[in-house]
């Protein structure tokens, strides 16, 4: 569980800085965490669309937010 959100947030950003990535770099990390998804069969997801009605209702709401 994640006590400080804001500690981790800024350790986040700090890590980021501090070690950036190449293009290269980055889509190796992703192709290894895709094939650990699948490895751990929650990749691919069974329903590509399921859950898509809560994101689109989130989205409407954050779209008719005020920018301030």
């Amino acid at each position: 569980m994640i006590k400080n959100a804001t500690l981790l947030e800024q350790f986040e950003k700090d890590f980021v800085i501090k070690h950036p990535l190449s293009y290269e770099e980055a889509l190796a990390l992703l192709d290894g965490m895709w094939e650990l998804g699948i490895s751990l069969g929650v990749l691919p997801p069974k329903d590509p669309l399921g859950g898509i009605d809560v994101d689109i209702r989130v989205a409407r709401i954050l779209n008719c937010l005020k920018k301030s």
